[in-house]
């Protein structure tokens, strides 16, 4: 291990004793009381010196026997420290890629936050590279969703969909006015490639249902049409629940942006949950729903051009965080912002138990398991040197073991 303080933290000092990494509620910390050559040494963790040399110089800088790994034990659970070594063979791999380590260097720097182990952000930014996303939808929203996804490090970004650009498709980022009369799907996998030129070689897939095209990990749909976007359709879903491939859905519809619900098949509530939950409550729901999928497709919707950039945005965040191993926050949940308020509101969409998706049975485990873990405490006692704290009552989730990796990846 090459021990270095994460440089996504600002430095400040709070008083000569104490120093806070970060400015943010979020992350960050604050460490003390500290003494002078405690001080020194933080400067020391720059990623040039292994653990061997940095006890040398901490001997050199008169700190106690064994203060050194007590004090890298506590950088280190307080997830400040990185490992310029670390992460395995794929981060070795990657640190050769100049060039495509330069233009991914601020998502390195942002995942360096999240992932606490030593070296785990640059081995979660090289496994993006060996991951397959697909997009159904090159809309304003699916194509800056997609190179989005490219050019954050995914490996393998396909796009489906059908006719060809019109003048309304166009946006900054995703498909370019050079492309209008060219084939919608061909015009986004060129985005794509714009997006990340570095990105490794695949093979393309052929066009079709592609449910179950290998090694895919998640299917993102974001269809052009607007009552698709509202209630997306439980039959059009079925290959995917068929071949428990996980997808997240999102879109603009009247000028109200959504991205949600992910969909973990048999775990999580699904589209055809959310046709169940409306139902439910409101009678006229079948009704309705019937009329506005068989009447004829309006040309153009009212998808705002920034609001189907944020869309994109936060549905591309989703993405990547389910994909790193992050827990599917976005499971049974809807968010909806509309103008001209842009609020963003969370909707759960919960699982119901006509639906044929195994979701609810799922969801009354969970409920029971999560009763029995109220009970265990998780206080602990304040440290007397060297405490480790958040300078605010907000804190994150405790990253400190490594997180499961791809749950749902196993499964397809």
């Amino acid at each position: 291990m090459h021990p270095v303080m994460k440089p996504a933290l600002r430095r400040g000092w709070r008083d000569r004793d104490t120093v806070q990494f970060g400015m943010t509620p979020a992350h960050a910390q604050t460490l003390g009381p500290m003494d002078a050559a405690t001080r020194g040494f933080l400067d020391l963790l720059n990623g040039t010196r292994g653990l061997s040399l940095l006890r040398e110089e901490g001997r050199r800088m008169d700190l106690p026997a064994g203060r050194i790994d007590t004090l890298l034990e506590r950088l280190t659970r307080a997830g400040l420290v990185d490992d310029a070594r670390g992460g395995g063979p794929a981060a070795d791999a990657l640190r050769t890629q100049d060039e495509v380590l330069s233009r991914l260097r601020p998502d390195l720097t942002s995942l360096s936050l999240t992932t606490a182990e030593p070296g785990g952000a640059l081995a979660r930014l090289a496994a993006r590279r060996a991951l397959s996303v697909r997009v159904d939808g090159a809309g304003r929203v699916g194509a800056v969703l997609a190179s989005a996804l490219s050019g954050a490090g995914v490996g393998e970004v396909d796009v489906r969909d059908t006719g060809r650009v019109e003048p309304w498709d166009v946006a900054p980022g995703g498909l370019p006015a050079e492309s209008i009369g060219e084939r919608r799907d061909a015009a986004a996998r060129a985005a794509v490639r714009r997006a990340a030129p570095h990105r490794p070689r695949r093979h393309a897939h052929s066009p079709g249902s592609g449910a179950r095209d290998p090694g895919l990990c998640l299917v993102i749909v974001t269809p052009r049409d607007d009552v698709a976007v509202y209630a997306p359709d439980p039959v059009a879903a079925e290959p995917l629940m068929a071949s428990g491939t996980p997808h997240l859905y999102a879109g603009v519809v009247e000028g109200t942006g959504i991205v949600g619900p992910l969909v973990l098949p048999g775990e999580s509530s699904c589209a055809g949950c959310l046709h169940f939950d409306r139902g439910d409550r409101d009678p006229a729901w079948p009704r309705l729903i019937a009329q506005w999928r068989s009447a004829r497709a309006r040309r153009v919707g009212a998808c705002d051009l920034t609001l189907a950039t944020a869309v994109a945005g936060l549905a591309a965040a989703h993405a990547l965080a389910f994909l790193d191993g992050e827990p599917p926050v976005g499971a049974g949940t809807r968010w909806e912002v509309s103008l001209p308020g842009l609020d963003w509101r969370a909707r759960p969409v919960r699982a119901h138990p006509a639906c044929g998706c195994g979701a609810a049975e799922q969801a009354v485990e969970k409920a029971e398991e999560k009763a029995k873990g109220e009970h265990s405490s998780t206080n602990g006692k304040p440290r007397a040197t060297m405490a480790v704290q958040r300078p605010s009552t907000e804190r994150r989730s405790e990253s400190g073991a490594a997180r499961p990796t791809g749950t749902w990846r196993a499964h397809v």
